[in-house]
């Protein structure tokens, strides 16, 4: 009923990248939302604390955004991609396996910074071949594509949480728990005596309780496996190993063929405007036709990118320390029960992109905006009203997710329909979300450390806010580009139409004297 006879007959000729494609994009979902409900473990086998790990988050999606902007070198032959594909999804399951093996914060930085350079690959890589594929089509496969990112940020916690231990970090109870908090509250002002009082209680100190986590680790690795193989039998398919040549063309060059006779000259097209807004951000800077452009331009693209800024920084901080603030104090849920909680927040980001497909048919990009931004900041000022209720906790967190998930989408969708430009504003927004997760992790997981778990929620509902009144300054800018367009457009009419009678008036002219002679 959603879909035409022409994209299922498309999507059946190109099922086995497809699916592959889909794969990969779940080993990517899987890398990303693991660390939110391991980082106490994590931090115990590092002997670290919670600010340093923190850096974990930093190292990961820094290099998550170097290798995204590099990631299109290998888009250029189908065996490059693919190749490039095999070998990120390969270390990705090797990070897994020596992710136990990591007994110092700045090895596990290292781990993750390797694993996001790898994701970043991905990232790219199966954007822009599931665009290639697809081209004008390329919109239903692409929301599926990010819907097995949130299905594999959705297994993750649920693997890892049977393997967790029950009280985080050593034997401490959740007396000794409030009692090292309220030694550091005590001792704020007095940074030496605070420090040694942390050290000498804090829980990796004490009698440790053995961790199981490294099994979760190894089991994620193993589940990842049959990816690196699945990619590695469509380079077989499509005769790209090195001792399987064939003279039979490769099964997609075939389909891009048929395609490109089917679409005309208007699939490059798509493809280059597709394909642009994903990590060359720097070609957006040597276009010439930047010159006479409005203020209203730049703004949009700025104050677009702030919100994704704020906003998936909140999702990024939100699913890496949720975990941590309901173990903590006033909460102190047990370490399993509190597991669930980032695989709560990942299905309801998945459900939400779902839902968010057909109700783009039906509203503006601008209202849905609106409304997710609106509905976040009440559930997380309801999180900050109820901040002892457990249940709540749960309700918040799926809440939270659901009107976070579509906001990226939509955001995209409202810049291309305010500006007529090729591949910018795609590239503004897609950095712009990467550095907000990047840097919101760092600081959220900071500031939890100094002054307690409930600076979590706080942090957050003045992130929410920033992001609302950058919104409205968005929508202020629209107008005024609008505006501009309009008078652009009548002067052009004008310009047009002057044109237009002096041609009249030259060739009546050139009549008359044809007739006079």
């Amino acid at each position: 009923m959603f879909l035409d006879q022409r994209i299922v007959t498309l999507f059946k000729r190109n099922a086995h990248h497809t699916l592959t494609y889909w794969c990969v994009f779940f080993t990517f979902g899987l890398c990303i939302a693991f660390l939110g409900p391991t980082i106490l473990d994590l931090q115990c086998q590092t002997h670290s604390t919670l600010s340093q790990i923190t850096w974990v988050f930093f190292a990961q999606q820094f290099c998550l955004l170097i290798g995204s902007s590099l990631g299109g070198v290998f888009k250029k032959t189908l065996f490059s991609a693919l190749s490039a594909l095999f070998g990120s999804v390969l270390i990705i399951s090797v990070i897994f396996a020596i992710i136990p093996l990591c007994n110092n914060v700045l090895l596990l930085a290292v781990a993750m910074a390797v694993s996001g350079f790898a994701m970043g690959i991905i990232d790219t890589i199966a954007n822009i071949q599931l665009v290639t594929i697809y081209q004008k089509d390329s919109a239903v496969f692409l929301q599926a594509l990010h819907f097995f990112i949130g299905f594999g940020a959705l297994v993750s916690p649920l693997i890892a949480n049977p393997f967790l231990s029950e009280t985080g970090c050593g034997n401490h109870t959740e007396n000794e728990t409030a009692t090292i908090h309220h030694h550091r509250n005590m001792l704020r002002n007095s940074p030496i005596a605070e420090h040694n009082i942390t050290q000498s209680l804090l829980p990796h100190e004490g009698g440790h309780e053995e961790s199981n986590v490294h099994y979760a680790f190894w089991i994620m690795a193993l589940i990842n496996l049959p990816v690196p193989m699945a990619i590695l039998f469509l380079m077989y398919r499509e005769h790209l190993i090195p001792f399987c040549h064939s003279g039979t063309p490769p099964l997609l060059d075939k389909d891009e063929l048929a395609m490109d006779n089917q679409q005309g000259a208007e699939g490059p097209e798509v493809e280059q405007h597709e394909a642009g807004g994903h990590g060359d951000i720097f070609s957006c800077c040597r276009n010439g036709n930047l010159r006479g452009l409005p203020v209203s331009f730049f703004m949009i693209h700025i104050l677009g990118g702030m919100v994704l800024f704020m906003t998936d920084g909140i999702v990024g901080a939100y699913a890496g320390f949720v975990y941590t603030y309901g173990v903590s104090p006033p909460i102190l849920l047990p370490h399993k029960t509190a597991g669930y909680l980032p695989s709560i927040f990942w299905a309801a980001i998945t459900a939400g992109r779902l839902i968010s497909i057909p109700l783009s048919y039906r509203f503006q990009p601008m209202r849905m905006l609106l409304f997710n931004l609106a509905g976040a900041i009440v559930t997380v000022l309801m999180l900050l009203i109820f901040n002892t209720s457990k249940v709540f906790l749960f309700a918040g967190t799926f809440f939270c997710g659901l009107f976070l998930s579509s906001i990226f989408p939509c955001m995209l969708a409202y810049t291309e329909d305010i500006l007529d430009y090729q591949g910018c504003a795609t590239s503004v927004m897609v950095t712009s979300a990467g550095m907000g997760e990047m840097v919101m992790q760092v600081v959220v997981g900071s500031i939890i450390q100094s002054e307690g778990s409930y600076s979590f929620l706080l942090c957050g509902m003045i992130v929410a806010c920033l992001g609302f009144i950058f919104f409205i300054g968005l929508l202020l800018f629209h107008r005024m580009h609008r505006n501009y367009l309009t008078g652009t457009k009548k002067i052009s009419a004008m310009v047009e139409e002057r044109a237009t009678e002096q041609n009249g008036s030259a060739q009546t002219e050139q009549k008359q004297e044809a007739g006079s002679s």
